[in-house]
């Protein structure tokens, strides 16, 4: 795991607002020569601390007018069962996230789908065939209160003590 102080924290947080920025427009924001500021962001680009970039996209625009939160319960907590449940999710691309939980269901899956029908056809020929699934309870999106991509970094300037976050006071 990177050690990452203080400059790292603030060239991640304008990364996460601002993706397209230029390397010297980054390195003025951050206080780094560009050579600096580029060496930086490559070591936490290898590190994968930085895992990618990418486009947000306004799901309405798109067609995507539906989003679902489906909590799933599985029929054995096996490995063979987990593996195969884990591989087809994996394979369905109206699931943007996938975690698995603590508590009475096992995994929580972010979904977006064009429309009702859509959702159906998703949960009756998917995810309901999928075996090893016990149980499913969906919650449908009224409305997004907050929707963002970018991670709490303030919160890492001041960690707990078992973190490998350093402070760099100039």
């Amino acid at each position: 795991m990177s050690v990452l102080d203080r400059t790292d924290l603030r060239l991640l947080a304008v990364l996460q607002s601002e993706g397209r920025i230029t390397n010297a427009e980054l390195a003025e924001r951050v206080n780094l020569s560009p050579s600096a500021c580029l060496r930086r962001l490559q070591r936490l680009e290898a590190d994968k601390v930085v895992t990618g970039y990418a486009a947000q996209v306004d799901p309405q625009a798109v067609g995507l007018g539906l989003q679902a939160f489906v909590r799933v319960q599985l029929v054995k907590h096996e490995a063979d069962v987990i593996e195969r449940f884990v591989e087809r999710v994996a394979g369905w691309d109206e699931v943007v996230a996938c975690h698995a939980l603590t508590g009475d269901m096992d995994y929580l899956l972010h979904v977006y789908v064009v429309d009702l029908d859509d959702f159906s056809r998703f949960l009756l020929d998917r995810l309901l065939n999928a075996a090893g699934v016990a149980d499913v309870n969906s919650s449908f999106v009224l409305r997004t209160v907050k929707r963002s991509p970018s991670l709490p970094l303030m919160r890492a300037e001041n960690p707990p003590p078992s973190h490998n976050v350093t402070s760099n006071k100039r």
